[in-house]
């Protein structure tokens, strides 16, 4: 690597009966490489949504009518198996006659290709496996049949009304279950490897005290035009069912100490797509540019990772100056 003496302006200014130093006439600082422990934390704001796999909907695979809802009120909590509406249905009721004939007709021609394929179609109807065993021990066919909840939850969609008709095919009730939330935390550009490193999520919200733990962080894999913004996303137990989608989040996001070679950011350039620092030389104002591979570590500082060793003094500010004589000296 080339080395020079800085500018075609110090070289006449050594002709005057005392000429300034380097440190004078360009204000040159320099600082030194130092190690030093440190770790990423910074503060995300965001919000909490309902985890896409805990959502459940119910959609009956045919047409009817509600004789009794259950469940009659939006966000309503709900268990897994519960009942949430007593309906009538001419196709499934016709699918359960034709059950109990394959099961007549069974007896005097032995074989269960028959049964076997009319109570398929009860199961792809939809009819549950606790109906069906009771079918076959009474050996009628009930007209009405029940809808269970497939996942528990709260019932944030309500579609329908007693009384009412409905589609095969449409959604009477949608289940969000909040045992696991998630929150999505926005996060600027040059901070998201650092926070998909981090070891650590502190989540606080306004309403409730202490804090929770986000885990399994998910980067969604585009950025926000307007804001230049990408989203984070975290899984949170919540057990007690304290948080609910809607609410306002605090994420602390941290990393785990290390020990790492620092310099401040002012003591690095960047161009032509590389970070390069000056570092100094045997003589005074003697400075050489080095390519070093760099890692934010906070707004003043910076992860030295190549290029330099612990010890060495390189210059610190006014790189502009450096920079623009190291160009008219061709070392770049």
């Amino acid at each position: 690597m080339k080395k020079w003496l800085i500018g075609t302006l110090l070289l006449s200014l050594m002709l005057l009966a005392e000429p300034p130093s380097v440190e004078q006439l360009f204000n040159v600082q320099t600082t030194r490489v130092e190690k030093s422990t440190v770790r990423f934390s910074k503060t995300y704001y965001g919000s909490f949504v309902a985890d896409e796999e805990k959502i459940a909907a119910v959609s009956p695979r045919f047409d009817g009518y509600v004789v009794k809802l259950y469940k009659k009120s939006l966000y309503a909590p709900v268990r897994r198996g519960e009942p949430l509406a007593r309906v009538y249905s001419p196709e499934v009721f016709k699918a359960k006659e034709e059950y109990l004939s394959a099961l007549r007709y069974a007896k005097k021609a032995p074989g269960r290709g028959m049964v076997a394929s009319a109570k398929r179609k009860l199961q792809l109807l939809g009819v549950s496996e606790s109906e069906i065993v009771r079918m076959k021990k009474s050996r009628k066919a009930e007209p009405l049949t029940t809808i269970y909840a497939p996942a528990g939850g709260y019932i944030f969609e309500k579609n329908v009304l007693e009384g009412g008709a409905f589609r095969a095919k449409s959604t009477l009730f949608r289940i969000v279950g909040l045992r696991r939330i998630r929150v999505e935390a926005k996060v600027s550009e040059p901070d998201i490897a650092q926070v998909m490193r981090a070891d650590s999520f502190r989540i606080t919200t306004r309403s409730l005290p202490g804090s929770f733990q986000g885990e399994n962080p998910f980067l969604y894999p585009r950025i926000e035009p307007k804001t230049a913004l990408a989203t984070v996303r975290l899984d949170v137990e919540n057990p007690r069912r304290e948080l609910i989608p809607g609410m306002f989040a605090t994420i602390r996001a941290q990393t785990a100490p290390k020990t790492v070679l620092t310099l401040p950011r002012t003591a690095v350039i960047r161009k032509m797509e590389r970070w390069y620092v000056f570092k100094a030389g045997e003589f005074e104002g003697e400075y050489e540019p080095v390519e070093v591979t760099i890692e934010p570590i906070d707004s003043g500082r910076v992860a030295i990772l190549s290029g330099v060793k612990e010890g060495d003094e390189v210059v610190d500010k006014a790189l502009f100056l450096i920079d623009s004589d190291a160009q008219i000296n061709g070392l770049f």
